[in-house]
């Protein structure tokens, strides 16, 4: 009996629970877990070090690689091929070692603050390159417009006085007139004829489809430089006793007409009507791809509710299939004003506003380059900002309002 008691009372402690009357055994202490690179308690100094050196390496040899490109070609054999490579492989080799120190550097810091820092370190870069880029130029220009023609003093309102009653006033007034008839073609168009080839590229076969769409696609691959000089020898003028190199002077003369100097006739705008026919040209294939997408996802069961209603194609395009691609419409719609608000290259390859085809950012680099004027210039700039920030803050809002549909 007291041997079974006593072996019994031996299992209770040797289970870890002292019998009544026993003094309790101190706690042992947990084995301790090996320390890991951001551990709360810890901190890598000679690993933060190494990493912020680093950054500041990377950035000091970039930022003075790139000026040196810019100042003095001459080390480089001004050979612009040769800067162009070591500017491709300085630039994503210098990108890729300021993110791996940058990484070093906040992975070394205590295990708290690296886990909140960690995001922002790789995201304030961006929005610093952004700011430089953007923001920076922006308030310079705003500040500008208050400066004189060399930005030297201020001159108050003066510069956007000049703009809107001064000696400026008739090119700016010619320009915004030139600029909201763009508005009202260019973008309409522009979606019309994007959704109608989105809709008739559907009805063709698979391989047909692909064809047409890439046709059509193909001149958002020009540059609007590129796409200007082509269409400067469809518009090109040869007087009547020589063979036409023009294609529409061409077509013209077949038909019984003089040939025309077509991007010189300001009648009824048509020399700019001219130059609106590139860009749609040029954003057709954009509005395609999108508005194509759009068209391919609207259900199909409410295509054939609708003609088992007795709907006939046009209604079913019309009444069913538009307002389910709306969102895209408007999308597409919006992205072309804004294009067309900053439309420049076309107009200065092929006319230079001359003719009354003028638009504002054509002006706008007429004063800044040609008349010196960059007080004027810069008012020019804040007058066309202030005219895209409400339809950009549009933009936002809608796609915002997309997303959360979703």
């Amino acid at each position: 009996m007291s041997t079974g008691t006593d072996v019994t009372a031996g299992a209770s402690r040797a289970g870890g629970a002292p019998a009544p009357g026993e003094p309790t055994p101190p706690a042992q202490p947990a084995p301790a877990s090996p320390r890991e690179p951001g551990d709360p308690d810890r901190m890598h100094l000679a690993k933060m070090l190494i990493g912020l050196g680093g950054v500041i390496v990377v950035v000091w040899f970039i930022g003075n690689l790139f000026l040196a490109m810019a100042y003095h070609p001459d080390w480089f054999g001004s050979s612009r091929i040769l800067i162009g490579v070591i500017a491709l492989i300085a630039g994503v080799a210098g990108a890729w070692l300021f993110f791996y120190f940058l990484n070093m550097f906040v992975e070394a810091m205590p295990g708290r603050l690296s886990r909140g820092v960690m995001p922002y370190a790789f995201l304030v870069p961006g929005i610093g390159l952004i700011g430089l880029m953007l923001i920076y130029p922006t308030v310079q220009t705003i500040n500008f417009a208050f400066a004189n023609s060399d930005s030297t003093a201020y001159v108050g309102l003066d510069n956007f006085k000049d703009i809107f009653t001064g000696g400026t006033s008739d090119e700016f007034w010619l320009a915004i007139s030139n600029n909201i008839l763009w508005l009202i073609i260019v973008p309409a168009v522009t979606v019309v004829v994007g959704v109608i080839v989105a809709v008739l590229a559907d009805k063709l076969s698979p391989q047909g489809e692909k064809v047409s769409k890439s046709t059509i696609f193909l001149p958002m691959a020009i540059s609007f430089v590129g796409a200007s000089v082509v269409w400067s020898l469809i518009y090109a003028y040869d007087p009547a006793n020589e063979d036409p190199t023009g294609l529409l002077n061409a077509v013209w003369r077949a038909l019984g007409g003089e040939p025309q100097t077509w991007l010189q006739i300001s009648t009824l705008r048509l020399n700019s009507i001219l130059l609106m026919v590139i860009l749609i040209w040029l954003q057709v294939g954009f509005a395609m791809i999108l508005l194509s997408s759009a068209i391919k996802g609207v259900p199909e069961e409410t295509i054939e509710a609708a003609r088992i209603d007795g709907a006939t194609e046009w209604k079913i395009f019309s009444q069913v299939v538009i307002p389910q691609i709306r969102g895209t419409i408007i999308t597409v719609f919006i992205t072309v004003v804004i294009l067309v608000l900053k439309v420049f290259d076309i107009v200065y390859v092929l006319t230079n506003g001359r003719d009354k085809t003028n638009v504002i950012a054509n002006l706008f680099f007429n004063e800044l380059v040609n008349n010196e004027q960059a007080g004027v210039a810069s008012a020019i700039v804040v007058v066309l900002l202030i005219a895209v920030t409400p339809i950009l803050i549009y933009q936002v809002r809608h796609f915002r309002r997309e997303e959360m549909g979703r």
